[in-house]
């Protein structure tokens, strides 16, 4: 039987890792890009801050081509998925069907992707989806993955920079996600099974950046501390 062609959702962190670790190897999709969002002003992964040198190695390791889509800095929403729209109606055209993703219990996020996606006649998958997140995080660990934190809410920044163990859950303030699901902080994987080598880093300097609030929203804009990882090789 020939395997369903589709497209994995990569933000680079450790959810979207052990997502991809499952499907690799449940085998039922053939997985042919890993799509990641960047600043097209700074050329960082959307949210974590990633640099794309950092983000195309990683791909690379793994040995799934990337795909980039290139956003404004903060964009409008409408903005936004036009051009989503555009770019998963061309994978579409490749025979592209499916869109996998690393969510686990964001229930307004799943109905809205699902939706999005089949405006456009394409499905969408979540391998981690209702999973306990300390189980979740403790699996990846045991797997032998290695991640980095790379920016945390404001409160958490003694987190940024931090290689998560088996500590760290004991480590989080109370009532924070231990896999961040709420976005309490997001992270960089830079070694484990999938890879086919590590990807070299070194922290450097960390910076505060706020977001401004939804339009008509009364609340405090939201704030994230990111630390820098600078690209490595040993010579």
């Amino acid at each position: 039987m020939e395997k369903q062609q589709a497209l994995f959702n990569w933000s680079g962190g450790k959810d979207s890792t052990l997502a991809l670790h499952k499907v690799l190897e449940e085998k039922e999709l053939a997985v042919n890009y890993l799509l990641t969002t960047l600043s097209d002003t700074y050329n960082r992964v959307s949210m974590h801050g990633v640099r794309e040198e950092l983000l195309i190695a990683q791909a690379e390791s793994i040995g799934i081509p990337l795909y980039q889509v290139r956003l404004a800095e903060s964009p409008q929403m409408d903005e936004y998925e036009k051009t989503m729209e555009l770019h998963l109606n061309k994978l579409k055209q490749e025979g592209i069907s499916t869109s996998v993703f690393g969510d686990i219990f964001l229930e307004d996020l799943k109905i809205y992707r699902e939706k999005k996606l089949s405006e456009i006649g394409m499905e969408a998958v979540f391998p981690l989806w209702k999973k306990d997140t300390r189980a979740i995080l403790k699996e990846f660990l045991a797997l032998g993955y290695k991640t980095v934190v790379v920016c945390a809410q404001r409160g958490l920044e003694a987190f940024c920079g931090r290689v998560i163990d088996d500590d760290f859950m004991d480590d989080l303030p109370e009532g924070i996600d231990p896999c961040g699901e709420n976005g309490e902080f997001h992270t960089f994987v830079f070694d484990g099974p999938l890879f086919k080598h590590p990807v070299g880093f070194v922290t450097g300097e960390k910076v505060y950046k706020t977001y401004p609030s939804p339009s008509g929203s009364t609340a405090e804009p939201a704030g994230y501390w990111y630390i820098d990882l600078v690209p490595y090789t040993e010579s």
